[in-house]
């Protein structure tokens, strides 16, 4: 159910390794910015299936793909694979995340990248389980994964040697 909504270009609720995200496939990123009632200008980070698939969207000052798969966003400088993809925020950088999280990747593997952000309207605390989803974002098509641990992942910007933490999370480096 999950899968065919993502191929219709519709908004869905995931299950990460730390809270729900909503996600749509690449093409589709205006849905989601309506949908949380999020700024444009505020990027969209982009979940993989695998870090050996990160080479193909990004390039990174420094590799940090081993934390992977984690709870660790790498932002790095786009590569023409993914330089048209509209996720706001800078044009020429994207954020990359691998979940551990075993059925998201593999819907991942079936669907493609993911562009996705917190299960929440922007600016409210981000959902733990499928109910507060639905509280929250009304009645979209959900994968349920059970409760999350509510921790966010971390957030490095690796376009740089040394890499700054732009968001500490789940992930101490």
């Amino acid at each position: 159910m999950v899968a065919d909504a993502l191929a219709r270009g519709e908004v869905v609720a995931i299950p990460t390794d730390t809270v729900y995200g909503v996600a749509v496939t690449v093409g589709h990123s205006a849905a989601l910015f309506a949908l949380k009632e999020r700024p444009t200008e505020v990027a969209l980070p982009v979940l993989i299936a695998d870090p050996e698939d990160a080479a193909r969207y990004a390039t990174f000052a420094v590799d940090l793909t081993h934390y992977w798969p984690g709870a660790l966003t790498i932002v790095g400088t786009r590569t023409e694979a993914s330089a048209a993809w509209d996720l706001g925020g800078d044009a020429t950088t994207i954020g990359l995340r691998c979940p551990d999280d075993d059925d998201l990747r593999a819907l991942i593997r079936a669907t493609g990248p993911l562009i996705t952000t917190s299960a929440n309207k922007h600016g409210q605390p981000p959902c733990t389980t499928a109910a507060e989803v639905r509280a929250a974002l009304g009645d979209i098509p959900l994968l349920d994964g059970g409760t999350r641990n509510g921790q966010p992942s971390t957030v490095v910007d690796a376009t740089q040697d040394p890499i700054r933490v732009l968001r500490p999370g789940a992930v101490f480096l």
